[in-house]
């Protein structure tokens, strides 16, 4: 069949081009609009596609098809592919570039259900330590925080106000796979992400580089044990004032060299992984 419908794709059949409708419409998935629209969004590499076949087989995540280039490395993940029932099209490595945001296309892509996780369902288990991503426009820092909340035992990472996309595809990449080990949850209203992580029972403690306390004298004074939900700000400007008066402290990372700052990632990393040691520590 021209557009490749069949799960296996039969042997002779010639890959899809970049103007093949099937790819077409995949290729409207690196846009917002499109995502939302079409409810999906594209995982791209080894690593991603990895995490979202292991999801769509455990039943949390469902994976709607898979595009591949004819290349020896793609086999153990298209027969992965094949064995739970996901269609595999495969595809011409201009059609692979067309749906990668990548200077070096992998050549293998899964299109996945864009997950509808609410506020409420992402805190319902009452995790202890839950990272909230304010105003942050940056692709790239928004997926490493969430890898870096995973690896740091996070139950959550929630998305706030004007913040980018986490299904955008420069955050899928960065995530690492992370995107599909724990919710990740979406609310424009800032005030109403605060206020559900403070009636679940969480500390809100916002990275601030300016901010008379810092993370040494609060983890020795036992303030980093208990649930708390970390707020970090945008790159650029940091959390805003409004955003702050709603916070139970601010605290900042301590430089003893001669760095001016840490990026945003960074902080977030070392904020994490403070909270996650005293936390451990106290358990």
């Amino acid at each position: 069949m021209a557009d490749g419908t069949s799960a296996a794709p039969r042997p002779g059949t010639a890959p899809l081009t970049e103007r093949s409708s099937r790819v077409a419409v995949a290729r409207k998935l690196t846009r917002r609009a499109g995502r939302e629209k079409a409810g999906a969004f594209l995982a791209e590499g080894a690593q991603a596609v990895g995490e979202a076949l292991t999801a769509h087989t455990a039943g949390s995540l469902r994976v709607r098809e898979l595009f591949a280039t004819e290349h020896a490395r793609h086999a153990e993940h298209l027969d992965r592919a094949r064995a739970v029932g996901v269609p595999v099209h495969l595809v011409t490595e201009k059609a692979a570039a067309s749906l990668s945001e990548t200077v070096t296309p992998q050549g293998l892509v899964a299109v996945c259900d864009l997950p509808a996780v609410e506020l409420d369902a992402a805190l319902a288990e009452r995790p202890a330590l839950v990272a909230v991503l304010v105003g942050i426009s940056d692709p790239g820092n928004a997926g490493t925080v969430v890898r870096v909340a995973d690896a740091a035992g996070a139950g959550a990472v929630l998305f706030a106000g004007d913040t980018v996309d986490a299904y955008n595809g420069k955050a899928v990449r960065a995530s690492t796979g992370s995107l599909f080990h724990l919710p990740v949850a979406r609310n424009r209203d800032v005030g109403a992400v605060l206020t559900a992580c403070r009636e679940a029972g969480l500390r809100l403690v916002g990275a601030d580089g300016y901010a008379e306390g810092d993370l040494d004298t609060a983890d020795h004074a036992g303030e980093l044990a208990g649930p708390t939900a970390w707020v970090f700000g945008s790159e650029a400007h940091g959390l805003p004032d409004e955003v702050k008066s709603q916070l139970d402290t601010t605290l900042r990372v301590p430089l003893y060299g001669r760095a001016e700052s840490l990026n945003l990632a960074t902080a977030a990393a070392v904020c994490l992984y403070a909270s996650a040691r005293a936390q451990h520590r106290a358990g």
